[in-house]
């Protein structure tokens, strides 16, 4: 449990292990690992990030469990989730 009572949930962002209460939204754990340049790059190598927060410009896809093109601000974040951002992929 958190200072705030709440549940923690541990999961892989790019490799690297994060920690966040139950019920964070993977876009909000991108931000908390982290990973504010960005979550994919354009055709123009322009980072792309998450804009609306609720699914509609899908600029915050990635890939969760091998499944690709996930919406982060749509997803909850769960124990043992592994995400990995577009930018990681280029790695």
């Amino acid at each position: 449990m958190s200072e705030s009572g709440a549940a923690r949930v541990r999961l892989s962002v790019d490799g690297v292990a994060i920690e966040v209460d139950a019920g964070t939204t993977v876009a909000a754990a991108l931000i908390l690992a982290g990973a504010c340049s960005g979550t994919r790059v354009s055709v123009r190598g322009e980072p792309r990030a998450a804009f609306c927060g609720m699914g509609i410009c899908q600029e915050c896809r990635v890939t969760i469990d091998g499944r690709a093109h996930v919406l982060a601000c749509q997803t909850l974040c769960r124990n043992g989730q592994t995400v990995r951002t577009q930018k990681a992929h280029m790695r």
